[in-house]
């Protein structure tokens, strides 16, 4: 399985991913553009809870906190974006179950360090990566002027906060390691959506 490291547009990939989003998804997000919006905020509100756990758990990690304190108010900030545009739509927040992306994806988290380490980050980047590739596809295809605007303004910052884990890892392990185990998480993170969510998520 070859893996490369690029970002290219368009279409405005993020070449972590070993499979692309399938046609079946992209159908089912324009069709639903307010339940993928609740559902973004969602993911926005996360991604930031994620990368404050690991501040907390990695504490004293030299240049972990100075990487990931700016990513976690920006994905807080693109939370508020999106919780704007979801309130001006007449709507609010509603809790949404969430699809089994990423409780799936965690559970291949090992337990022992330093590879819990390794892999929360290489998880967290294939999480940005796809949300990455997802984002780009939707500015490309929906019809809603609105939402693609935003989508196309939030790709930049997505593309970063992937490269931001990816930066943390390869400061910390090998080049072999890495790769090794991101051959094994990128197969199963498109395993998990190999089949489509019945509920139109990000992450579906």
């Amino acid at each position: 399985m070859k893996i490369r490291f690029e970002v290219q547009d368009p279409p405005s990939t993020i070449k972590w991913l070993v499979s692309s989003t399938s046609n079946a998804w992209l159908d089912q997000a324009i069709r639903n553009p307010l339940k993928i919006l609740i559902d973004h905020a969602h993911c926005e509100r996360k991604a930031a809870g994620a990368a404050l756990q690991l501040m907390f758990r990695y504490l004293c990690e030299p240049g972990l906190a100075e990487a990931l304190s700016p990513l976690v108010r920006e994905e807080m900030e693109h939370f508020e974006i999106v919780l704007e545009l979801i309130k001006k739509r007449g709507h609010y927040l509603e809790p949404l179950p969430a699809p089994p992306y990423g409780t799936a994806l965690a559970k291949n988290i090992r337990k022992g360090e330093p590879e819990r380490m390794l892999d929360s980050f290489l998880v967290a980047g294939l999480i940005e990566a796809r949300s990455h590739e997802r984002m780009s596809l939707l500015e490309m295809h929906t019809p809603d002027k609105e939402l693609k605007n935003l989508y196309k303004s939030l790709l930049a910052s997505e593309a970063r906060h992937f490269s931001t884990y990816w930066m943390l890892a390869q400061e910390r392990y090998a080049s072999k390691e890495i790769v090794d185990r991101l051959k094994k998480l990128a197969a199963y993170e498109s395993a998990i959506l190999s089949t489509l969510h019945p509920e139109p998520r990000m992450h579906s």
